[in-house]
């Protein structure tokens, strides 16, 4: 019997892992053998999540990927010696929803430097030979916002975008490399930003109105941490330079 998720002793890099789709995705992997580099800016919730792995060579790393030219001290820390990288996954993101007319420049820059210029810093070491093992895969946490629009998330929206676009450029530039890039595209899913939505918007009605659209209800952290060991594993060997939609059939009206 098989396995072609199998990712025992993969070494695999996840920003934004302490919460949310992050810790998710660190949690399922090491389920499926992988060694966990979790990476963001909270140390205490960092070793909550550290806590729920399953046994393994897994670390962490506290930085803030505001400070772009951390990145690459970070791996310099992380991987010297004969430590090699074989996959990333960068779910870390915000979000601020804003009118148009209210948009700041300071939060247009926040938001496209944790949910892009982050990613493409990332991707940019990762390539390079002293921190990679021949080859690789790359997931980017991308969004349904970036094929549909919504009140107030014009930045957000135009971030997602630019990672679904620089992938597809990414893809064909890396091919040669051997390295898979693409994204994951989720909808509405049950996290602590998904519990402080719906104390926002205060309707006890929320999940029966958003089931409407999402026709398959809510979604998991586990949900999106599937499709993320799917892209990263050999199973997909011959997919890249896409962006898979995990969205309970919120794209199928």
């Amino acid at each position: 019997m098989i396995n072609p998720m199998e990712l025992s002793g993969k070494n695999i890099l996840v920003t934004g892992a302490s919460s949310g789709i992050g810790r998710g995705i660190s949690i399922y992997l090491s389920k499926l053998g992988a060694n966990i580099i979790m990476v963001a800016r909270n140390e205490e919730k960092l070793k909550e999540t550290y806590n729920e792995l399953e046994p393994g060579n897994h670390s962490y790393y506290i930085i803030d990927l505001n400070n772009l030219k951390d990145i690459e001290g970070m791996f310099d820390n992380i991987f010297s010696g004969d430590k090699k990288l074989n996959g990333i996954v960068h779910s870390a993101g915000i979000s601020r929803t804003v009118p148009i007319q209210y948009l700041k420049l300071e939060d247009l820059m926040n938001i496209m430097t944790i949910n892009f210029y982050a990613f493409m810093e990332l991707v940019k070491h990762f390539t390079k030979r002293k921190y990679n093992d021949n080859g690789g895969s790359i997931v980017a946490i991308s969004s349904i916002s970036s094929r549909v629009g919504a009140r107030g998330l014009s930045a957000y929206c135009a971030s997602k975008g630019a990672v679904d676009s620089a992938i597809r450029a990414m893809a064909v530039e890396l091919a040669p490399r051997n390295i898979r890039i693409n994204s994951i595209a989720p909808s509405m899913i049950k996290t602590q930003i998904y519990d402080g939505l719906v104390e926002i918007v205060n309707n006890n009605n929320f999940e029966a109105d958003l089931k409407k659209r999402q026709i398959m209800g809510l979604g998991s952290t586990y949900d999106v941490a599937g499709a993320a060991a799917f892209l990263l594993s050999d199973a997909a060997k011959f997919i890249t330079g896409t962006s898979m939609v995990v969205d309970g059939g919120y794209l199928a009206h």
